[in-house]
């Protein structure tokens, strides 16, 4: 679950919702593919008249699909590269395909990451530099504290 909180726009609660629909073993599903088939976030693939696909969303799982809507809206609304990609995509589908897209990208993200049990790392963020910011004035306090930097 702490790995699902990793990601921007999942929070506590929703990652224990979004486990208890599809639990942690990724093998059950074989893809991420799958997976968003059976969530039904995936764009249906139905041919009609000089190949044009429909933009409809399959029957799934619904509750699955809200949720990862939501997760989709906030995400939208963070620094990073979900919020880049939101905003490249609004300009040509509009906002309502435009968070199903992201919802979609966010259930690869999350496969990916129970797949593998790692972390989301973010390409725009800079973790090293968040880290020491965060920690600068500690461990400069610290230093002055035990005698190696005298205050200036």
């Amino acid at each position: 679950m702490c790995l699902l909180e990793t990601v921007p726009g999942i929070d506590r609660i929703g990652a224990a919702m979004l486990l208890v629909e599809i639990g942690t073993d990724m093998a059950s599903f074989g893809s991420a593919e799958r997976l968003a088939s059976w969530v039904g976030i995936c764009p249906a693939t139905t041919r009609a008249p000089a190949n044009a696909k429909s933009g409809r969303t399959r029957k799934g799982n619904a509750w699955v699909r809200r949720l990862l809507c939501e997760f989709a809206q906030a995400a939208s609304r963070t620094r990073c590269a979900l919020k880049d990609k939101f905003s490249a995509l609004s300009i040509r589908k509009g906002h309502k395909r435009s968070i199903v897209a992201l919802a979609h990208k966010l259930l690869r993200i999350v496969y990916a990451m129970l797949n593998h049990r790692g972390p989301y790392q973010d390409r725009t963020v800079d973790y090293e530099a968040l880290v020491v910011q965060r920690n600068a004035p500690r461990w400069l306090k610290m230093l002055e504290k035990h005698g190696y930097l005298t205050a200036t």
